[in-house]
């Protein structure tokens, strides 16, 4: 009588399986099992390869019984991407040609500063490849910023920076779909970037108009306060751009760098946009001296203005002196944080005030979504203070219709006009 074959039990990591041949083809049989995950063929007829298929097919009746989550099963499938490939691959998705979406190397250089700062702290967690890196990881992530001091626009950039990049892996194959990170990051509702007051921008041109060696500086004050212009569109600005005639000047995005001499200029958004030139303005342009390289601003000595220097004589020479008359309170965003950027945050903020509708303002500094310009909106102390003299709230106390209300027993503190850095600039002229 011939002997029942008895075949050893594999146990695998959900289930006990036999391993058998048919006509020289491994096949699993799961019957033994309760319930029953049924005969499977292996689809080998290599011994090593079917006990690697068998773990696969161990992972997917887990996942048919309830007894793994898909995602583990995905994972498992796909080979580890550690931080530094996935970076690779992703930073040669970023350099590809702008026509595709490519990115400048600015931007570029940028992510890079991120993602080496999280690849220093993932492996304090135990993670050393993209295929583990979830919402989770991230959390603890940004509360290790947090406690750093980063402020809450780096954590949102970095945040997003990390799923971003996850997805577009995702997206390609180098991960299975299932590594997507599903985490809401709340969006900005606010700038932390200081915005100046009129008093302290005519303040700020009439120092720099009374020095002789900040006098290159007043213009460019004068610029940024008057176009909302970013301090790069600024330096890249040149006279073929100014239209006296019509009284506007163009921001321009070459699109063709063989077409231009020089450096080729770069907006943010990639657009062209046209902003009218105030008169104030328009007398500061006219009295800057022509140089041969066709740029409109350059420095005490003639050279090319660079954005970093222009930022460190604002700080030195201009914010610095005058701390003492604009003093900031401990522990308050004030005069002493203003920056180059605030003069963006100044021209938005008194647009709005002045009634200049939203969309026209979004069309002088650049933006296509309304909610950048109300990030942008500062309501000054002054402005404040007039729209609420308008209100009546009372019988007994009427609206000033004016709106130039005064404390009790004591001056008002908004003595200049509106126009003052407009007469700031006259009287330097």
């Amino acid at each position: 009588m011939k002997r029942k074959r008895t075949e050893p039990l594999i146990k695998c990591r959900y289930f006990q399986w036999k391993l058998r041949k048919r006509s020289g083809v491994y096949f699993a049989d799961g019957r033994v099992n309760n319930p029953s995950v049924g005969r499977h063929s292996l689809g080998t007829r290599s011994r090593e390869e079917a006990l690697r298929n068998l773990e696969q097919l161990d992972r997917i009746k887990a996942v048919e019984q309830g007894l793994a989550d898909r995602d583990i099963f995905d994972r498992a499938e796909h080979e580890p991407v550690g931080l530094e490939e996935g970076w690779s691959f992703y930073q040669e998705h970023l350099c590809r040609t702008e026509v595709l979406g490519g990115v400048d190397p600015k931007t570029s250089k940028r992510y890079r500063a991120v993602v080496d700062k999280f690849r220093q702290y993932a492996p304090t967690q135990g993670v050393s490849d993209w295929n583990n890196v979830d919402a989770k990881l991230i959390k603890k992530y940004l509360n290790h910023l947090d406690k750093l001091g980063y402020a809450d626009g780096t954590l949102r950039f970095e945040a997003n920076l990390i799923k971003q990049i996850v997805k577009w892996l995702s997206e390609e194959e180098h991960l299975p779909v299932s590594t997507t990170i599903k985490l809401s990051v709340r969006k900005s509702t606010g700038s932390s970037t200081y915005c100046w007051q009129q008093d302290e921008v005519a303040a700020m041109i009439e120092h720099c108009g009374k020095n002789e060696r900040l006098k290159w500086m007043a213009d460019i004050i004068v610029t940024l306060a008057h176009t909302g212009m970013r301090i790069s569109e600024l330096s890249a600005l040149r006279w073929v751009d100014v239209d006296f005639e019509n009284c506007k000047l163009g921001v321009t995005n070459d699109r063709n760098p063989r077409k231009i001499s020089g450096p080729r200029r770069r907006t943010k958004n990639r657009r062209d946009r046209t902003i009218p030139i105030h008169p104030v303005l328009y007398s500061t342009l006219q009295h800057i001296p022509r140089n041969n390289d066709g740029f409109v601003f350059h420095g005490p000595r003639g050279g090319r203005i660079k954005p970093d220097v222009v930022r460190n004589v604002l700080i030195r020479d201009v914010i610095k002196p005058l701390e003492v008359r604009f003093p900031t309170p401990a522990g308050a965003t004030g005069f002493a944080n203003g920056r180059l950027h605030s003069f963006r945050h100044y021209f938005c903020s008194t647009c709005a005030n002045a009634g200049i509708p939203e969309a026209v303002v979004m069309e002088w500094l650049g933006h296509r979504d309304s909610t950048m310009i109300r990030i942008y909106y500062h309501l000054s102390g002054y402005e404040s203070q007039k729209q609420i003299g308008r209100v009546a709230f009372t019988k007994s106390a009427p609206a000033t219709g004016s709106g130039n209300m005064q404390l009790a027993g004591s001056e008002s503190p908004y003595k200049k006009p509106i126009d003052s850095v407009a007469r700031t600039e006259a009287e330097r002229q």
